[in-house]
C-alpha cells in the first residue's frame, strides 16, 4: 500500500486511535465559537510497514486539505503537522504585534532547512509543514488556530498550544517568549512533486540538508 493513497472522510465525533500509522486531526479557522461537531475530520490510509520501518519519505496530496484544516501524518514515527493556512492567518504571521511576542521570529536557530527559512517557514506560504513535537519535553501540541481571550490560555492569539507545560507557537511553528519551550517547532525536509503533492522526508534536488542537524526535536 502506498503512502500517497486517498483520504477517507469521517464524522468529527470519531476518535482517531494512536495505533494508526497515519492519522489526521483537522480543525477550521472559522468564526470563534464554531461548534466542534461542525469541524470535518479526514483520515488517510496507512503507508506500508517497510516504508515506516526504513524512515522513508511519505507522500501527501494537499489538494484534499481544505483551507483552515490540518492533517497529521507519520514520518520516522513522528507526527508531522500539515496545515492549509488561510489568507487571514498568513497576514497575521507578518503582523508586528505578533512578531514582538515571538522568541525567534526570523527562524535564526537551525530548526528548519535553509529553503524554508522565511517568514512563513515553508516552501509555499499557504501550506505549513512542521514536526508536531514540542521542543520542551517532547509532548504533542494542540492545534488551536482560533484567537480566544480565555482558552486554551489567557489572550490566546491562535496557533499551537502544548497542554503539558503551556508552551505556545504561532501557525508557522514559531515559539513565543516566556514559555518553557526554547526553540521553534522543527520543519522536516520536504519538497513538491507537483502543484499539490508533497514528499515529506526528502529535500528538493538542489539541497543536501540533513534533518539530524536540527538543534532540538
Amino acid at each position: 500500500m502506498s503512502a500517497s493513497e486517498s483520504f477517507e472522510t469521517t464524522d468529527s465525533s470519531d476518535k482517531t486511535t494512536r495505533r494508526d500509522f497515519l492519522y489526521v486531526a483537522t480543525a477550521a479557522f472559522g468564526a470563534i465559537g464554531l461548534a466542534a461537531s461542525l469541524v470535518p475530520l479526514i483520515s488517510q490510509m496507512n503507508p506500508d510497514a517497510a516504508t515506516l520501518a526504513a524512515g522513508g519519505p511519505v507522500e501527501l496530496d494537499l489538494g484534499k486539505v481544505a483551507p483552515g484544516q490540518q492533517v497529521v501524518v507519520r514520518w520516522r514515527n513522528r507526527p508531522i503537522f500539515v496545515t492549509h493556512r488561510t489568507t487571514e492567518s498568513l497576514q497575521k504571521l507578518r503582523d508586528p504585534a505578533l512578531l514582538s511576542l515571538l522568541a525567534d521570529p526570523r527562524s535564526s536557530e537551525l530548526q528548519q532547512p535553509p529553503y524554508v527559512q522565511n517568514w512563513h517557514r515553508s516552501i509555499k506560504p499557504e501550506f505549513g509543514v512542521l514536526v508536531g513535537i514540542c521542543t520542551h519535553l517532547g509532548c504533542i501540541p494542540l492545534f488551536e488556530p482560533q484567537p480566544n481571550p480565555a482558552s486554551p490560555a489567557a489572550n490566546w492569539p491562535g496557533g499551537y498550544f502544548c497542554p503539558c507545560h503551556g508552551s505556545k507557537y504561532d501557525l508557522a511553528g514559531r515559539v513565543f517568549n516566556g514559555v518553557p519551550a526554547p526553540y521553534n517547532l522543527p520543519v522536516p525536509p520536504y519538497h513538491f512533486l507537483s502543484d499539490t503533492m508533497i514528499r515529506i522526508g526528502e529535500n528538493p534536488a538542489d539541497s543536501n540538508f540533513e534533518f539530524a542537524s536540527i538543534r532540538q526535536i
